[in-house]
């Protein structure tokens, strides 16, 4: 009862909709690889995650040792071609799309939190590579990370530098014709682990004067490795977390680490945005998972658990309870519609002709996604009982690993305070405006809900200070989506 199924079919139903508009969307192939995944994360990636997260990561003389069996289950992960997935053939990889990818995310997602966190940060530093990088960089980075030589980190947090990036204080200097980097980032995931040969540490750092603000902020290609000698990144600790006990949540120390630019000198948050807008929209889909997993528990065990009988005097399985109903349903809405609104984004993404939609749509799908999750695993415990409450059933687990998904790539109280000030003005509003169309659009009945909200946002916008209203705006404008999101699920 407690294995992981992986959701395939509600998967493919929801992709084929979202990607039908879109040029060279191929049905049959994304059932192939999505169903060629499912199989290797129920049975490689999943039996992984109960040992990860009862045996978490040691550091032993400064170095991170990953759970047993983490090791030979990312080998296997490597050679299949896994990390490459959306990697161009020209640098050794599959060239797929980003839907497709989406869907073996979520799955792995659901299947070992842990392990995706550790290795899914290489397609946003190949995206980066891609955008950023010299020929050079590309050559050199590119094929190690598809085949799963290097994985990838995202170093920008600091003591007292969190939602902040504008006090950060690591510092790059010139050296040569090269770069030194001095300081220290906390929470960091993925910072040490001994399943790659290497690491590749995207390091956001100063190079402008201390007073410069975001303006003197670059990003920097830190290798773990030069030359077979370790660079000068230190872990000084790994932190003891909640959930996730198999994600080693790392603190380094950069003590003169050799490091090269990417980009140009003080553009180092574009370039970091690019690296962040695509683990917030993985972020959403680990929600997804997470709704997912909730609902796979709850039915399974309701579906088993006899308690009381019914008019005819015959036992009955408490999933015949209208409460216990409600809950599983409930948690079943949640991922369905959830993952229907991070496809469609991520569907509008690869069009390219809707950047005011993706730009206002993406935190939605960041926030209502993992509150979401949160949610789906919490009423799952409730289903459980006592048995959800107790660490053999999962389900605790599972609400223990999706509570970070609403405070990591930015915490949703940021999310709600960005769309109601920046996601309202952004363009002459133009963002608001293709979001007010996508309500109108799903269905009849939301025309009205889309009117009322527009007045709601027009309110907001008028106001001289909306932070107080911004939790409230992103709930309604997150349910709104939802509800929109379902519509268009079920219209088919």
């Amino acid at each position: 009862m407690t294995e992981f199924h992986a959701p395939v079919d509600d998967i493919l139903q929801s992709l084929n909709l979202a990607g039908r508009d879109l040029p060279g969307w191929d049905g049959e192939t994304a059932a192939e690889i999505v169903g060629h995944f499912a199989s290797f994360a129920e049975g490689v990636l999943a039996p992984l995650d109960e040992i990860g997260d009862r045996q978490g990561c040691r550091l032993e003389n400064g170095r991170v040792r990953m759970p047993d069996g983490f090791g030979d289950g990312f080998r296997q992960l490597a050679e299949g071609g896994w990390q490459g997935l959306r990697v161009p053939e020209e640098f050794d990889g599959m060239g797929l799309d980003a839907m497709i990818a989406a869907a073996v995310s979520e799955i792995f997602s659901g299947a070992n939190h842990s392990l995706q966190m550790v290795t899914n940060l290489v397609p946003g530093a190949v995206e980066v590579l891609l955008h950023f990088g010299s020929d050079e960089q590309k050559a050199r980075y590119i094929p190690a990370l598809a085949g799963g030589e290097l994985l990838a980190t995202m170093a920008l947090t600091e003591p007292g530098a969190g939602s902040d990036l504008s006090a950060i204080r690591t510092r790059a200097v010139q050296d040569g014709g090269g770069w030194r980097i001095e300081g220290e980032k906390i929470f960091i995931s993925g910072g040490d682990q001994d399943m790659s040969a290497g690491i590749l540490h995207l390091v956001l750092a100063r190079s402008g004067p201390a007073d410069s603000g975001v303006r003197g902020l670059s990003l920097f290609l830190c290798p773990s490795d030069l030359d077979g000698a370790r660079n000068a990144v230190t872990v000084t600790r790994i932190e003891e977390k909640m959930g996730l006990h198999a994600s080693p949540t790392c603190q380094l120390a950069f003590d003169g680490a050799q490091a090269d630019l990417i980009g140009e000198e003080g553009g180092g948050l574009k370039a970091m945005f690019t690296l962040m807008n695509h683990a917030r929209i993985d972020v959403a889909l680990q929600g997804v998972a997470h709704a997912a997993r909730a609902a796979d528990l709850a039915r399974r065990y309701a579906a088993e658990r006899v308690q009381g009988r019914g008019a005819d005097g015959q036992p009955v399985t408490i999933d015949q309870h209208p409460d216990v109903a409600r809950m599983i349903a409930e948690c079943d809405r949640i991922a369905r519609a959830g993952r229907h609104l991070c496809h469609l984004t991520q569907a509008a993404i690869e069009r390219g002709d809707a950047r005011d939609f993706v730009d206002f749509m993406t935190p939605i799908c960041k926030y209502a996604c993992t509150e979401g999750g949160i949610r789906a695993a919490d009423l799952a415990i409730q289903v459980l009982g006592g048995y959800g409450y107790l660490q053999e059933y999962r389900a605790e687990q599972n609400w223990r690993d999706a509570r970070i998904c609403s405070i990591y790539e930015g915490a949703n109280g940021i999310h709600a305070r960005m769309t109601a000030t920046r996601g309202l003005s952004l363009n002459g509003g133009a963002g608001a405006r293709a979001f007010a169309a996508f309500l109108r659009e799903s269905d009849a009945a939301m025309v009205d809900a889309a009117a009322a909200w527009e007045a709601e946002a027009a309110r907001l916008a008028a106001l001289s200070d909306p932070l107080p209203e911004a939790h409230a705006f992103m709930e309604m404008t997150s349910d709104l989506a939802l509800r929109a999101s379902a519509a268009r699920l079920a219209a088919g």
